[in-house]
């Protein structure tokens, strides 16, 4: 598929694929006779690995570090147990900073909510029943 079709089903602009493709992130998998990239299934899955990397605070090495892990384990040539054994360690610690990071999230969320909460109650309590607003200073 052509690029803007990947940016349409990863929601990440051409500009931010082709950045991705200069810092060597994600290849495409082919050029049309045009000059055009060609990505398959798997390049899409690549971004979307990015794509959910990203929002969690994870760096582009890192990105690129789990990548190049995922991609050792996943890839025709045999590994040896050591190797193995390092490649899913190196992917289980991502997998464990993930989790620390969607708790972080959790928790600004709950005070997200807690805020605005109380600015609604706030917000009730200033209103009168005319729907004028008293000013408080506090």
């Amino acid at each position: 598929m052509q690029i803007g079709e990947v940016a349409a089903r990863t929601e990440l602009s051409l500009r931010t694929i082709r950045h991705y493709e200069e810092i060597g992130l994600v290849t495409p998998s082919a050029r049309s006779r045009g000059g055009f990239r060609l990505y398959s299934e798997a390049d899409v899955a690549r971004l979307m690995v990015i794509r959910r990397m990203k929002p969690l605070g994870f760096t582009l090495e890192e990105m690129r570090d789990l990548l190049q892990a995922t991609d050792r384990l996943e890839g025709a040539e045999p590994l040896d147990a050591a190797e193995r054994e390092e490649l899913l360690d190196r992917v289980r610690g991502y997998e464990q900073a993930a989790a620390r990071k969607i708790e972080e999230l959790r928790v600004q969320l709950e005070r997200a909510e807690d805020f605005a909460a109380t600015l609604r109650t706030r917000l009730q309590a200033a209103t009168r029943p005319d729907g004028s607003a008293t000013v408080t200073h506090e």
